[in-house]
Formats: C-alpha cells, structure tokens, sequence
C-alpha cells in the first residue's frame, strides 16, 4: 500500500493534490488542521494535513494454459493459493478496519459543522450513520461556500439530510386495512396504555366498534386495567391462554370492526417468551404486529429486542415514553438498520390525548431541537 502526506491551504486543494499524486482511487485515511511557518509561535498560517492510500495494483491474470497442460493444481499448491487467498483477505479486511476507524475519530469538521456534528453525537445516531449524514453535508460545504452561510442556514442543512436519510421510512398510523392490531414488547414499554389510546381514538373518532382480545394472563392488574378502559369505550375485552381460547374470542367478536390484541410483557432476552406468543396468538393475514420500545431503553438494548422479536414478523414500531427523554437517535437507528417503520410515538400517560402520528419532518424535529 501507497500511503502520502499532502499539506495544501484548502481541503478542495488537498483533494486535488490526492488525485493528482495518487489517483482517483486513494482512501483518505486521516485529515487534520496544522499551522506552519512563522517564528516563535507567530505569523503561523494554517493548513490542511491529508493522509491518503493507495492499494497495490491488482494482479495481472493468470495467462491461458498451453494445450495439454494439466487444469488443476497439486494439492500442495492448492494450500498455498488458499493460505495467500486468506492471508489477502485478511490485510483487505484489516486495511477496513483501519480506514474506517480512522473516519470515526476525524472530527475536524470545517466551521460550524462540528457543532452539527456534536447534534448527531448527543442523540446517539450510530456511528456509521452519522458519518454518512456529516460527509454530504461536508460535500455541501465545499460546494456550496458553507463558510458563508449563518448558523441557522446550516441548521437547516443537516435537517434536510436527515430527512432525505430517513425519506423512505413508512410512518403512518392502523389504516384498518386489517381487523386486528396487535401490540408486542418488553416489559414496562407501556402496552396496555398505548392500546387504550388507539382503542380510543379509533372508537371516538372513527367510529369503529371496537374489541379487546388480551393474552396477559400473567398479571391480573393488566387484565383489569384493559377490562376498565373497555368499560369506558363499551368494548368486550377476551382472555386467551392459548391458541384455541383465541380462536374461540376471534368467533365471539366476529361482529367487531377493529380488535386490538394485549400480549404479556415478558424478558425479552427469553427466546421461549416470543415463542409462546406463537402458541397463544393466530398470526394470520387478518392481522398487523406491531413492536413497542420506549426511547428510553439503550440502542443496543433496542437491538437486542428487535433481533428477538424478528421470530415473528413486526410490521412497524410504536415508540414510547418520548416525554422522557431528549435523546430521539435511535428513531433514526431503527429504520436505517432495520427497515422498520413507525406507527405511534406516545409522549405521556393520559388516554387518549398523548399518542401522535409520526412523520418522518417530526421524526427529523425531534432528533435536531434547537
């Protein structure tokens, strides 16, 4: 490998110089501001300090056999190909590594996009994330003259790449496209109550007749609780232990519009909690999944539910408790890792006022709020 130290005034002048040298196909390994010149600490003038690679050439292909020529290699030559095939694999593989290590400690953003930066930091965006967000908006810079623009401009510049990264994320609410909806989850995300929202907003607005089935036959407080929200919205609420009491609520309310189904918030680390719903639940094509996180968890602990949960198949997320917290990274997380869209963010605990409808601009507001 090739490796160069530029020094040049500008970052676009550098970037030449790279080309220049090094062709189009170096890796920036490291940049940095340096002062230069001067005497005794003063006159010093500033530049740019760009580390770039270059891999070897590829080699050349092997040339055609003459006729007659065995087609394979002994058995002996065969092992060192692969051992140099490995070997290879494992320089590219580090060289990776290296690279990539390298970008996630460069924080010398030019002017106000380290402060911009230090936004996607502080809402825990992942890494490779943010690093994606901040590279075009560097490219903007350069192109743009972003040395000129206020901070407000540039404010807007990162809420616009946000949501052009997040721009095909499915936000939207139950379109009652399906009779029932069905809400799964950790422990302590706020299930119950989250239901008792959009149980409410669909009997009271769109006037649907509406049902409960639940399966948290765990806690007795959760099945009184659903029992006194359906009291309040004069809707029958089910107990099903297993797969043939489901069948037999599924009967009992065929009349019903919109059935919204409660699932016991167990460990999520327990793998026989998630097949056990499969034992108790008909997922049929009548109906749509929906996760429940609260944004108060850890990214990685959301990850690990998530990875849980993908047993079954999870049609969107509904996002709790955003009430408390500041930090709304993971939403960005979620649907760029996983492809998941949102259903709900809910940002408090009166039913059935505090449960919204997420958009991917509210989703952008939440994570940027200055």
């Amino acid at each position: 490998m090739k490796v160069k130290k530029i020094i040049a005034n500008t970052m676009p002048e550098a970037m030449t110089k790279v080309k220049e040298e090094l062709g189009s196909n170096a890796v920036i390994l490291n940049s940095k501001n340096i002062d230069t010149g001067g005497f005794l600490g003063f006159f010093t003038k500033k530049k740019i300090e760009v580390i770039a690679a270059i891999d070897p050439k590829p080699q050349p292909k092997e040339r055609k056999k003459l006729k007659g020529q065995q087609n394979t290699l002994s058995s002996s030559a065969k092992r060192r190909s692969e051992q140099n095939n490995s070997e290879w694999k494992d320089e590219i593989t580090e060289l990776k590594k290296m690279i990539q290590h390298q970008r996630l400690s460069m924080e010398n953003y030019p002017g106000y996009l380290k402060e911009l930066n230090d936004i996607l930091c502080s809402q825990e965006i992942g890494d490779v994330h943010r690093i994606n967000i901040m590279d075009n908006l560097v490219k903007r810079w350069y192109s743009q003259s972003g040395e000129r623009k206020s901070e407000t401009e540039l404010l807007h510049w990162l809420k616009e790449g946000l949501k052009e990264y997040i721009q095909s994320i499915d936000c939207g609410p139950f379109s009652y496209n399906k009779r029932f909806l069905n809400l799964v989850g950790p422990t302590g995300v706020g299930k119950t109550t989250t239901l008792a929202k959009i149980a409410a907003k669909a009997a009271l607005v769109d006037k649907k007749k509406v049902a409960f089935i639940t399966t948290d036959t765990y806690r007795i407080a959760a099945i009184n609780q659903l029992k006194t929200y359906g009291e309040i919205l004069n809707a029958p609420v089910e107990v099903a232990y297993s797969v043939e009491d489901f069948q037999l609520a599924k009967n009992k309310l065929k009349d019903y519009d919109f059935i919204l189904v409660d699932s016991a918030g167990r460990n999520f680390r327990n793998t026989i909690y998630v097949e056990q719903l499969r034992k108790v639940i008909d997922f049929s094509n009548e109906m749509e999944t929906h996760l429940v996180l609260s944004l108060t968890s850890k990214y990685r602990d959301m990850k690990k539910i998530i990875e849980q949960f993908q047993l079954i198949e999870i049609d969107k997320v509904i996002f709790t408790k955003a009430d408390e917290t500041d930090t709304f990274g993971v939403m960005v997380n979620v649907f760029a890792d996983y492809k998941l869209g949102y259903s709900y963010i809910t940002n408090g605990q009166n039913v059935p006022d505090d449960i919204l409808v997420p958009t991917s601009e509210m989703v952008v507001n939440h994570v940027v709020r200055r």
